[in-house]
């Protein structure tokens, strides 16, 4: 027996003194009802109503039961009513995981987010490893790569250039890769990747087809910033992705280097659960994120770009 459902339903019955008109109620039929009423003072081991033809009234156990539940009921209403209104308020905890490789390029997003809601708490998690939103906790999860499986939904944000570049001071000094083979001749970083402590081998463009080289590092590390400040200092070439690297290519701290390769393969996904279960503060970060960067010229190198660096 639900006894929270017959418990209702006796609440009803008593207030309207009829056991049809409780059950019109309750979307049930009378049958139903009556039941759920008799299991109810089975339950107990007493009689909640004197019944008759005309009337339903009160048993004295029946008014005791009344007094005793009637205020439950109504503060569970009201729990349940808050939590469906919290759903549709732009206030409360907003978690978010990212890996930090992104982090620097994503955040100031974020931020203004946070500046024009200041009722939602932000929990950032910088995790390079994927998160499962189920598992983790978390509300929403950006990432870099291909789509994220798992079940959940993934919407691309903005493509994933892997570039190959150096300082103008490098370049001054060592002179630039005129071809990928010319890279064994010169200073180059590497990255380790989170998830396997290996480093990944740079990938290209030949023809038609992505080919991938084992590069040997004269600098490797995990960190995806730290390998782009590496570039920047003019200690080796690097292949960095385009989300850290565009900014500094367009206002010349970085020369773009072996464009032809450049391969495009990956994206920035974020990934959420079904929208339908989402608190309003969660949807309307989706719909920030989405609005602020899909297809954002900020974080790749335009055809044009591409077509005059070639020349």
């Amino acid at each position: 027996m639900n006894e929270v459902r017959a418990i209702s339903i006796f609440v009803r019955a008593a207030t309207l003194g009829n056991l049809r008109r409780a059950a019109i109620d309750q979307g049930i039929s009378p049958q139903a009802a009556s039941h759920a009423v008799m299991q109810l003072e089975k339950s107990l081991g007493v009689r909640l109503f004197h019944r008759t033809t005309r009337k339903l009234s009160l048993t004295e156990e029946g008014q005791r039961l009344l007094q005793t539940v009637e205020p439950a009921l109504a503060m569970l209403a009201s729990a349940i009513a808050d939590a469906r209104s919290a759903k549709e308020d732009i206030a409360g905890p907003l978690r978010i995981s990212a890996p930090k490789a992104l982090g620097r390029a994503l955040w100031p997003s974020v931020l203004e987010f946070a500046a024009l809601y200041p009722d939602v708490e932000v929990d950032v998690r910088f995790d390079d490893h994927f998160t499962d939103l189920v598992e983790e906790r978390a509300d929403v999860g950006l990432r870099g790569g291909s789509p994220p499986a798992g079940g959940a939904i993934a919407r691309r944000l903005v493509p994933i250039q892997l570039i190959v570049c150096a300082s103008p001071a490098y370049i001054e000094r060592y002179g630039a890769p005129r071809s990928v083979e010319d890279l064994s001749l010169h200073r180059c970083t590497g990255y380790r990747r989170a998830n396997t402590g290996k480093q990944a081998p740079w990938e290209f463009m030949i023809g038609d087809e992505i080919v991938y080289r084992e590069i040997a590092a004269t600098l490797c590390t995990n960190d995806v910033d730290a390998e782009a400040d590496a570039v920047l200092a003019g200690l080796a070439i690097g292949q960095l992705g385009s989300f850290s690297a565009v900014t500094h290519i367009r206002e010349g701290r970085l020369v773009p280097l072996l464009t032809r390769h450049m391969t495009q393969r990956e994206s920035i996904y974020i990934y959420y659960r079904h929208r339908t279960e989402q608190p309003l503060r969660v949807r309307t970060f989706i719909d920030f994120m989405i609005g602020k960067l899909a297809d954002n010229g900020d974080f790749f190198l335009s055809r044009t770009e591409l077509r005059a660096l070639a020349k």
